[in-house]
């Protein structure tokens, strides 16, 4: 099977890490990866700030990036989101027909590859953060679990208050940055309670907002997103 990835922004300029585990990961699995070097932001800053008509070249731009892939990939539930809920909207049928190719990482692989159990080694405790697009835009449901729960050595511990928002959304967190920063602490607080030592996410958007406030605190906690756990074996352990 052939696919492309849709790294995004933050991972390709932030997250570069995200985006080596993702492609090892889906290659270990038996996946040839492109990268179609004509993808650039997909659109949603500018979109969720109500920029519409800015947001169309990149729409456009993106459509045109990801033609002929039967599976794109993005490990990224903000961004899948973004062209799953949106781009029929704004780019019509080509738009529509994306959405129809484009998945979250945790749903490829267990709805398309039909794995749960992906040969993973991590040896330490962790907590999960599911992403407000993730959980309500996508409806993940237990996905990551699932795949958590089948890393070996990996102890998952649940996340009091799960499904409350961290509080980053993006460009809420610049326009409100006290009550993000509020919101981001309630979930810090809550992740610390449970004695993990990594709390995970399957969006590095909003692991970067909790990681900042986590690092503030001196916390014994640190942040990893999950495509970098499931990539982790005992031949080549995650440091």
């Amino acid at each position: 099977m052939r696919v492309a990835l849709f790294v995004t922004c933050v991972n390709d300029a932030v997250y570069p890490a995200t985006g080596i585990a993702t492609v090892e990961l889906l290659e270990r699995l038996g996946v040839t990866v492109d990268f179609p070097a004509g993808q650039t932001c997909c659109g949603q800053p500018a979109f969720n700030t109500g920029y519409r008509r800015e947001t169309l070249p990149l729409v456009r731009r993106t459509v045109h990036a990801f033609q002929g892939y039967t599976h794109v990939v993005t490990p990224s539930a903000s961004c899948a989101a973004m062209v799953r809920r949106h781009y029929p909207g704004l780019a019509g049928a080509a738009g529509a027909e994306l959405a129809t190719r484009t998945y979250e990482l945790t749903e490829f692989l267990v709805d398309v590859l039909g794995v749960v159990d992906v040969g993973a080694c991590f040896p330490r405790r962790v907590t999960y953060h599911p992403s407000c697009h993730g959980t309500r835009l996508l409806g993940l449901g237990d996905r990551a679990h699932r795949l958590l729960a089948a890393v070996k050595g990996l102890e998952l511990v649940e996340l009091p208050g799960a499904d409350e928002c961290c509080g980053f959304g993006g460009t809420f967190a610049v326009k409100n940055p006290q009550v993000s920063t509020a919101m981001g602490r309630d979930k810090t607080a809550s992740a610390l309670t449970t004695g993990a030592q990594v709390l995970c996410g399957a969006d590095n958007s909003c692991l970067m907002h909790l990681g900042g406030l986590l690092r503030r605190q001196d916390a014994p906690l640190r942040t990893l997103h999950i495509a970098e756990i499931l990539n982790s074996t005992e031949e080549n352990p995650r440091p």
